[in-house]
């Protein structure tokens, strides 16, 4: 089972990195280039690498709230008293994690929109 999820896994990211060169139209691409340049190449490589940090950046913050979540329900079970204290912390590290989430979707939007790299590309 789990050698064909991977095997899922793999074909679909080749799919994915491949859709690119699928779709690509040469003509605009080579006559927008002879004008003075294009950034198309630059917007390609940040949408790939934006959708790729922003995928990280949800597995890593799924994964530590799922992790909190089931180690906070395990301290409630073995000692009830101490709920109202597991909660409050418990909230407080989800906020923490999901923070981050939030960072890296500021980061992935600088890239696409900002082109920080605009001059150093021309």
């Amino acid at each position: 089972m789990k050698k064909t999820v991977v095997a899922i896994i793999l074909v679909l990211s080749a799919l994915c990195l491949m859709a690119p060169i699928a779709f690509a139209e040469e003509a605009p691409a080579a006559a927008a280039a002879a004008k003075g340049g294009s950034n198309t190449f630059y917007y390609a490589m940040a949408a790939l690498g934006s959708a790729i940090g922003m995928g990280l950046a949800a597995f890593g913050t799924g994964l530590g709230q799922g992790l909190g979540l089931g180690k906070a329900c395990e301290g409630v079970a073995r000692n009830p008293s101490a709920a109202g204290k597991i909660t409050t912390t418990l909230i407080i590290g989800l906020a923490m994690i999901e923070s981050l989430a939030i960072y890296a979707l500021v980061v992935v939007l600088v890239l696409i929109f900002v082109n920080p790299f605009g001059k150093l590309l021309q």
